[in-house]
């Protein structure tokens, strides 16, 4: 079996998934550096399974010493000594259970915040083919069940292993000819759970998988509610997500199978060697060949034998779940980086893309061999028809994704040559997807800039026209916002992303319809005062309102995934081609001289 699934590529939505060597590999580095506290744990639970053994000992020798008639001080005296194992027993095991359960919280620990390292690591392109309900299962469900196994079933199951072999070793110490009905569990506990095992490993997987697959259909049917409901896809919707539920409930079906079957055998095994036992053990002492005493202890020791026992294979289901949630986390650590440093540095601003090709699917080119050259401070609209490419085009811009083929660069150095923090500092993207996370409106902001001052986060609320609604706030810039805050408009939201990008200070930015939810006047007049901001940086406007065209210094057509036409806005009208043709769509009116229109429709350019 490989170490781990495939990973992905360009058109897989799967994050990987870690292989049983993967698992084991990283199970023994926590083992190794964890070693010291397991240690411990290990010996406290030794010394307190060594003193329970001393019960069925102490018993078995009373059992004897009366049935020789022996005196009351004599069986006081071991009556004593069974007081005294009992005491030692509760005081290690409470200090050993203590132990276990720091070591378990302190691990998990490590764990969960290596697994938010990882994710937030994620390339972003990767992060977007998966899809939410994958991540959103990875860092609720697999952590919640890594949570457990972690801090309860191993613990137990090391435990129970120590106490399972000292115990072991006491019941053929007691009396060799006596036990050896315990043999008899062996084989019947070891083909159930070889069984288990076998099949245990690819449901528990199968389940958490399916859980994804739920997950992000219902997260995609509320965060489309309103779509869903004005399509009318409401049974569309309940549909998938019941037929979603159906695979879960077979994949739960599944590993209840296999519980049903394992849980029955483990039982028999458990019962059958007590009984041979005590048959065996009386036989044997009615032939002279064992003593009541030790048929009495190794009874008890086989009775006791039970607990660890049960104990292990019970947590083994347990280990089972964890392990199929611990290899979904830890595969977050497979997925290929999308960048290799070199440590070059850009020589200039200048952004260049050569001959570029880009493909979500492969065998399906989004972007079929597109060259721009973009002069520092320039300002380039791209407008086209929907499915043109042109998101795409401004991601590669960016360094969101790398192409297929071809470079894109900034100052002579590939964009995915920088490391990540570099790269946002020469180029930044602002989608019309905004995000405002839980805290207030100045930490909000600070996410760009972590030193910036009050003022600096006032300047930059101004320039995107957001200061006058930021003061008027309840605790101004110190109000809560986000989930169980303040709720922001989707503008209020946008204008916020745009103030981060201020702040942020790149010298090239790219605006993927990055005012779209204002309305066309407030869009315009947002645009109109970043006029300033933007002065003498190089300026990417993905545009759907064409007045951002008619502004800038050029214009590119994407059509089919290709540029087919690039120049000016006045170039472009004059020559008749695909941008006339969307400036007199936008415009509904015959264009003058100058470019410009007698009315303001609001159509939007995506309309050839």
């Amino acid at each position: 079996m490989s170490t781990t699934t495939p990973t992905p590529t360009p058109g897989s939505n799967k994050l990987p998934v870690a292989g049983p060597d993967s698992v084991r590999r990283e199970a023994k580095v926590l083992a190794r550096e964890y070693r010291r506290g397991l240690s411990a744990v290990l010996g406290l639970h030794g010394l307190a399974a060594i003193a329970g053994l001393a019960g069925p000992a102490l018993i078995g020798r009373m059992v004897d010493d009366v049935t020789a008639g022996a005196g009351l001080s004599e069986v006081n005296k071991l009556s004593a000594f069974l007081a005294a194992a009992i005491v030692v027993q509760t005081v290690l095991m409470y200090a050993a259970r203590k132990q276990s359960f720091i070591l378990g919280e302190t691990v998990f620990a490590q764990l969960r915040e290596q697994f938010m390292d990882r994710v937030v690591a994620l390339p972003l392109s990767t992060v977007e083919r998966a899809g939410t309900g994958d991540l959103v299962t990875r860092t609720t469900r697999d952590v919640d069940a890594l949570s457990h196994t972690v801090r309860f079933a191993v613990p137990s199951v090391l435990v129970a292993i120590v106490a399972t072999v000292l115990t072991t070793i006491a019941t053929f110490a007691a009396g060799w000819k006596v036990a050896l009905p315990v043999l008899i569990a062996v084989p019947i506990l070891w083909t159930g759970t070889r069984w288990y095992l076998k099949r245990a490993p690819a449901g528990y997987l199968r389940e958490g998988a399916t859980y994804a697959v739920l997950n992000g259909t219902v997260t995609e049917t509320v965060d489309g509610a309103r779509t869903v409901e004005a399509l009318g896809l409401g049974a569309e919707r309940r549909r998938t997500v019941d037929r979603d539920l159906t695979s879960c409930y077979q994949a739960e079906r599944y590993t209840l199978f296999l519980r049903s079957v394992w849980f029955p055998s483990v039982e028999f095994g458990y019962f059958l060697p007590v009984a041979a036992t005590l048959l065996w053990g009386g036989w044997l002492a009615g032939e002279g060949q064992a003593t009541v005493g030790q048929v009495t202890a190794v009874t008890l020791y086989v009775l006791q034998l039970m607990g660890p026992v049960d104990e292990l294979l019970s947590w083994l289901d347990e280990i089972q779940v964890g392990a199929a949630s611990f290899a979904r986390i830890i595969g977050i650590g497979d997925v290929p980086n999308d960048r290799t440093a070199s440590g070059a540095q850009p020589d200039g601003n200048e952004i260049a893309a050569h001959d570029v090709r880009y493909a979500y699917r492969e065998g399906h080119d989004v972007l079929d061999g597109i060259s721009i050259d973009l002069a520092p401070g320039e300002r380039l609209a791209v407008v086209g028809p929907s499915g043109a490419g042109k998101s795409t085009l401004g991601r590669l811009l960016a360094g969101i994704h790398g192409p297929r083929t071809g470079r894109v660069e900034v100052g002579g150095v590939p964009l995915v040559d920088l490391e990540l923090e570099d790269l946002r500092g020469h180029v930044a993207l602002v989608t019309q997807e905004h995000h405002v996370f839980v805290g207030s409106l100045a930490d909000n902001l600070r996410l760009a800039k972590p030193t910036a001052s009050d003022d600096e986060l006032a300047q930059a609320l101004a320039a995107v026209d957001a200061l006058g609604w930021a003061e008027r706030l309840p605790q101004g810039l110190d109000t809560e916002v986000g989930s169980g805050g303040l709720e922001l408009t989707p503008p209020q939201a946008q204008q916020l992303a745009l103030a981060r990008l201020v702040l942020n200070d790149p010298h090239t930015l790219v605006l993927d319809e990055a005012t779209s939810l204002l309305d066309p006047r407030a869009a315009r007049h947002l645009e109109r005062s970043l006029s300033a901001v933007l002065d003498g940086r190089t300026v990417v406007a993905i545009a759907h309102r064409l007045h951002t065209a008619h502004d800038a210094d050029r214009v590119a057509v994407v059509e089919d995934g290709k540029v087919s036409e690039i120049g000016t806005h006045h170039e472009l009208v004059d020559a008749g081609g695909p941008y006339a043709a969307l400036w007199a769509s936008w415009t509904d009116a015959p264009t003058g001289p100058d470019g410009s229109s007698e009315n303001s429709s609001t159509v939007s350019s995506e309309q050839p």
